[in-house]
């Protein structure tokens, strides 16, 4: 049975994660859960903005999720949903962008292609 869920999103709550994220190269826009606005890298989801505009899943390692929710408890949570998932959430009113960058950064370097970190650390020399 699918899911009534009705969206109840502000595309703007993503904006400024979104302009980060797009600076990796092969980062898109697209879609996700609900059609909320997503970030993808080579059909993956690296971040998107949850349905309800309160928080941004962003893809990370399990050990650097402990970190973040230890070290910054003010910006992230780890909804029961996402603990099985390579997954943290990060508040939509975190502005912190040398935070929100490293973060993306890290997900984006699983996602990928050789091609296209050679790309981005080539662009970082």
């Amino acid at each position: 049975m699918k899911s009534s869920i009705l969206a109840n999103f502000d595309r703007a709550d993503f904006e400024h994660v979104r302009q980060i994220a797009l600076e990796f190269p092969g980062a898109e826009d697209g879609l996700s859960h609900h059609g909320t606005p997503a970030i993808k890298v080579r059909g993956k989801l690296l971040c998107r903005l949850h349905e309800e505009s309160v928080f941004i899943p962003i893809r990370t390692n399990f050990d650097l999720r402990v970190k973040l929710l230890e070290a910054y408890p003010e910006y992230f949570l780890l909804p029961e949903h996402f603990r099985k998932y390579p997954y943290i959430c990060m508040w939509t009113d975190c502005r912190d962008s040398k935070l929100i960058r490293e973060i993306l950064q890290q997900g984006w370097e699983t996602l990928a292609s050789k091609k296209q970190l050679a790309l981005f650390n080539s662009l970082r020399a």
